[in-house]
């Protein structure tokens, strides 16, 4: 079969030469100077999700974590829009800015840093500067600034909306202003239901002025368009500055969400804007702690980087939400709970930001009972997870894919994070608390799926396997293998807390079949031809769960599957590729599957991934953790193992002078690589 680099590789050539021309030399920044083709990125702090417009002052979309309810033709549990406080329009003598087309010198900048986008334009006769944080340390919080400098003498009508998305039903809008003898608060305050009335959302904004704060008017333009308004006057030269600050909040998170959406809103309100970008900026400075910094290679710093920062966008400690495939950047795949979290995403956060990776273990844990109820359901004994599970921890697969029945690998996939978190944390008591209740239930489940053969061998037949393509077939390279894998956890967790593992476990683990081809070969599957496939899935026994590790099979498996990959199939396939490159010590080979891992998968401006190298669907966060990977295993060499966090052999690209990864592991280490 033809190798599929060709149109990769025109596909990497075009999309670099946006990323460069885009882009200042700060590796920090990304920036957008046309509204052209544009791609938002999105602004999160693990709660709210806001996806940015090229449109001034408008947001596309705004999520707010744990929010689900059925609607839709699919009929399934899905993430769903929140209110949209963040609405602005300005009207410039008598000119409305959402209904013009002569904006001027318009500009996005995306500050991975301070974790905020800024927006500078010019209309009629003012020049517009508006930054917005969702802000990190605030979870049900956001802040927009703006500045209205006058480029003549002008009178300014300032509009501010909270807006009720098409699958909500609005039930309540209101405009009040508390006054105190030190200060007036205004709040615009807005509520809404879900699709089965089950689930309330709410919203409200409050005003903060850098002068005279002007006479606020209140508008329902019609019922969910809640909208409030001032007018100032300008002369030519003066700058005026103000914030909207907002709380979005739901019943799924307050038993009074919409006085707790006031109260939030007053709290961030009277704190201002100086004191909320400080702490917002202090919580992102946390963050970074974790970082990686190349030497020599300024594109792939921010791609990297950008990467990083849509990861820890998208979860936030202590909780326990999980990592959806698209994050919080939109409702595709209807915020469902995926392997996509843990075999792609968590690997770099329990490396980086262990305490973010542990959020969500613990949605998996809190939902072990509801895996356990699954299990007894399909005839199983311990804990069988759904492949795509809602906020209930339950089967929410739509009707048509027959993935939900029969990908289960998704079980054993759950138990290998639960054990690599412990070998990276080398935390006894949560070991004892949380990984070995869930190994011992996932160990469980695999003795009773299995299937065993007359001459003591095991099959596992029937199941969907990491390539979707092949549906209902036996013994899938990747299913079995880890459940080969997570059964040695199981095994292994158990001698750490000196309890004696079921002999069982070991019987199992030790006798589960994995088909090869007559030269030793991978097989994928029982009836494997060497047919197309969606994604990396034999090649996953190399890297990540090192069953295989004979670097002639090793190579074999790598050279058989990599021409048979669909070019249409999800980005991440090319970083496991890149992985075993460099194990195999072929740094440029290594690079060049890197490259095809997610350079086909930007989108401008400012290279946001979609899942498949023809899609229009970012962020594909699961991509962002495989290319991760790719650095901290494949270049960096670090790896998960018995004995913790290590580095082995790293294999730096020949045009990098350095790469440096800060925070590693529990202990917070620097590597260095020259």
């Amino acid at each position: 079969m033809k190798y599929p680099t060709r149109l990769t590789l025109l596909l990497l050539i075009f999309l670099s030469s946006y990323a460069v021309a885009s882009n200042t030399q700060n590796p920090w920044v990304l920036t957008a100077d046309t509204q052209k083709d544009y791609m938002a990125p999105t602004l999160a702090n693990g709660m709210i999700g806001v996806r940015t417009s090229s449109s001034p002052l408008n947001k596309e979309q705004i999520l707010l974590n744990g929010v689900f309810d059925k609607y839709g033709t699919d009929n399934v549990p899905s993430f769903l829009p929140a209110l949209e406080p963040l609405s602005v329009d300005l009207i410039i003598d008598n000119q409305q800015l959402t209904r013009s087309k002569k904006i001027q010198q318009w500009q996005q900048q995306l500050d991975m840093q301070k974790g905020m986008i800024t927006t500078d334009f010019s209309f009629n006769k003012v020049n517009v500067k508006h930054q917005l944080y969702v802000l990190r340390h605030l979870p049900h919080n956001i802040l927009q600034t703006y500045q209205i400098i006058a480029t003549d003498d002008v009178d300014v009508i300032v509009r501010n909306s909270i807006k009720t998305p098409k699958e909500l039903t609005p039930t309540g809008d209101s405009f009040k202003v508390y006054k105190r003898d030190h200060v007036k608060i205004p709040l615009l305050v807005s509520e809404a239901t879900s699709p089965s009335g089950r689930t309330t959302i709410s919203a409200a904004n409050t005003y903060t002025f850098d002068g005279d704060a002007p006479v606020i008017s209140n508008h329902n333009v019609a019922k969910g368009n809640n909208r409030s308004e001032f007018t100032i006057s300008l002369k030519k030269g003066q700058t005026y500055g103000f914030s909207i600050i907002s709380a979005i909040t739901s019943s799924e998170h307050y038993q009074d969400p919409t006085n707790e959406a006031e109260r939030l809103s007053i709290f961030a309100g009277l704190a201002g804007k100086e004191q909320l970008i400080a702490g917002h900026e202090k919580a992102w400075l946390k963050l970074w702690q974790g970082d990686i910094e190349i030497l020599g290679d300024i594109e792939a710093q921010r791609d990297i980087r950008f990467a990083l920062f849509n990861l820890y966008s998208y979860i936030r400690a202590g909780t326990d939400y999980s990592l959806p495939p698209m994050g919080l950047s939109n409702i595709d795949y209807y915020g469902h709970i995926f392997w996509d979290s843990e075999l792609w995403m968590l690997p770099p956060l329990m490396m980086l930001q262990p305490e973010l990776a542990r959020s969500a273990l613990e949605y998996r844990f809190n939902r072990l009972l509801a895996a356990q109820t699954n299990a007894k359901a399909h005839g199983f004994d311990g804990a069988m997870f759904p492949w795509e599970s809602d906020n209930l921890g339950q089967e929410s697969t739509p009707i048509w894919a027959l993935t939900g029945p029969f990908e289960h690998h998704i079980t054993a996939v759950i138990g290998i994070a639960f054990w690599n978190y412990y070998l990276v944390t080398q935390d006894q008591q949560w070991l004892s608390e949380r990984a070995y209740p869930m190994l011992s239930e996932v160990a469980d489940f695999w003795v009773s799926r299995v299937t065993e053969n007359q001459n003591g061998s095991y099959n596992i037949n029937n199941v969907v396997g990491a390539d979707e393509y092949a549906e209902n077939i036996d013994n899938n390279a990747f299913t079995n293998g880890a459940a080969i894998s997570v059964l040695q956890h199981a095994i292994s967790a158990a001698k750490k807390l000196g309890l004696k593992p079921k002999p069982i476990w070991e019987k199992v683990a030790s006798n589960i079949v994995i088909e090869k081809f007559a030269d030793g070969t991978t097989k994928e599957y029982t009836t494997y031809d060497g047919r197309i496939v969606k994604q990396a899935d034999a090649n996953l026994l190399t890297f990540p769960l090192g069953l295989i590790t004979d670097k002639k099979i090793i190579e074999q498996d790598l050279n058989y599957y990599t021409p048979r990959f669909d070019e249409s199939g999800p980005a991440m396939t090319h970083s496991i590729l890149s992985i075993i490159a460099s194990k195999l010590g072929q740094k440029e080979k290594a690079w060049r599957l890197f490259q095809q891992a997610y350079q086909p998968n930007k989108r401008p401006p400012f290279g946001v991934l979609a899942e498949g190298a023809f899609d229009n669907n970012p962020y594909f966060a699961t991509a962002a953790g495989g290319m991760l990977q790719a650095v901290l295993t494949g270049f960096a060499g670090l790896e998960i193992t018995e004995s913790g966090l290590i580095q082995k052999t790293p294999q730096l690209p020949k045009h990098w002078k350095k790469l440096t990864i800060k925070g590693v592991g529990a202990n917070k280490q620097t590597i260095e690589v020259k």
